[in-house]
């Protein structure tokens, strides 16, 4: 079932084609444990919803980190879907653990720290008698090592799933290279960021293998990022993708100081910052009374965005948050699900996404009709793409209705 969800959403060739095998193989490695973490700022996409308490989303998942901040404005409803069993298994956790754990300490240490062997008795102990049969089934089942999945948050979670273990990778060639990303963690000013940068990552994307690895679309499997995607991703430099990449980490790594910014540290450190420093929102002690007053808001779907807005009330949500999702999709597909946000989105709702090139496919594909009812907010978008912590997409996008 998964895979027919995942394959569907990542196919827009045919199955027989070079880059139909391709989409195939991409669909397989997604069906896995992919993202500990997102990779898209919740404050940034909070701004941009410009929501009010009370509040109706609907979300893609991914790791479940942002709809757990996104919480945070009291929204009345989140619909959370995703194609991805484990993610969902993963935010259901986080839900489940929020009403059991009384204190903050014992929820950043299964969340933020994510490492050390306390954290699977507190799972046994406090969260495991009440998860449903599906959670449960994940979280208790086997690894190839042969240890529960639960192990993870012994190991250090984000060292795993596909991204972590494809940062791990790239730490890797990094340091044959000669170069440490952790040492730019020791920068305490913007000059020192930009200066480390410089002299330790920069040359590391003039080597050949990396060009080598660059070129090729699977070697970016593991960042979650499709043949599709691959292709707008490298659409400004399609000679030297290297250069593009480069230019992609040089934002995320100097652009945003390392005392705030959580998604630096996790691919320079693999963690988060030091004495509650550059953490996601729900994980800050400040939160962590109101969020856990707040869990019971969120409804959790293994379905698409679109099959899951079928199930809405016309004019009933204010919110879409799309992530990256639309560069995986056909005309068809993109044309399918933006009639059912047109059907359900009120007067002020207002839909974000991101995507790798600095275009939005909703500009390219979506039909005149369609397109004619909704507007990108053009310098609330760029205002807020210079405001993204995460900072390795192309574009982030504002549509809220037209006005006529």
């Amino acid at each position: 079932m998964s895979l027919e969800l995942i394959e569907t959403a990542a196919r827009s060739h045919p199955r027989t084609s070079r880059r139909g095998l391709m989409e195939s193989l991409f669909a397989r490695l997604f069906t896995s444990f992919v993202y500990p973490q997102i990779w898209e700022d919740p404050r940034v996409d909070l701004e941009a919803l410009e929501l009010v308490p009370g509040a109706r989303i609907a979300t893609i998942a991914s790791g479940g980190c942002n709809v757990m901040s996104y919480l945070l404005a009291e929204p009345a409803r989140i619909i959370a879907v995703d194609l991805n069993p484990a993610h969902l298994a993963l935010l259901r956790l986080k839900l489940e653990a929020a009403r059991r754990l009384d204190r903050h300490g014992d929820f950043f240490r299964l969340f933020g720290a994510a490492r050390g062997k306390a954290n699977v008795a507190l799972y046994d102990e406090k969260i495991l008698p009440f998860l449903d049969p599906l959670t449960r089934s994940y979280w208790q089942g086997r690894n190839l090592n042969g240890r529960r999945r639960i192990h993870l948050f012994a190991d250090g979670l984000y060292r795993h799933g596909v991204l972590g273990r494809t940062i791990g990778l790239a730490h890797l060639a990094c340091r044959l290279h000669g170069a440490d990303p952790q040492d730019l963690l020791a920068a305490r000013t913007a000059e020192e960021q930009a200066a480390l940068f410089e002299r330790v990552l920069a040359p590391v994307f003039e080597k050949p293998l990396v060009k080598a690895l660059a070129r090729m679309p699977t070697s970016l499997y593991g960042l979650g990022i499709p043949p599709e995607q691959y292709t707008a991703l490298t659409a400004e430099n399609p000679g030297d993708p290297a250069a593009v990449l480069c230019e992609r980490v040089r934002r995320l790594v100097c652009d945003f100081p390392l005392t705030d910014n959580y998604f630096a540290w996790q691919a320079l450190g693999r963690c988060y910052g030091p004495a509650g420093t550059a953490l996601p929102p729900y994980l800050e002690s400040a939160s962590y009374p109101a969020l856990r007053g707040l869990v019971d808001r969120v409804d959790v779907r293994h379905q698409t965005m679109t099959d899951a807005l079928t199930l809405e009330p016309a004019t009933s949500l204010d919110g879409f948050v799309l992530l990256d999702a639309q560069d995986w999709m056909t005309p068809g597909q993109l044309t399918a699900l933006w009639q059912e946000i047109d059907r359900t989105g009120n007067a002020r709702a207002r839909v974000i996404c991101r995507t790798a090139g600095a275009d939005s496919p909703v500009d390219r594909h979506l039909p005149e009709p369609v397109r004619q009812r909704w507007r990108r907010l053009d310098s609330a978008s760029e205002a807020l793409f210079a405001k993204d912590r995460s900072a390795v997409y192309g574009g982030f996008h504002i549509y809220a209705r037209a006005v006529h």
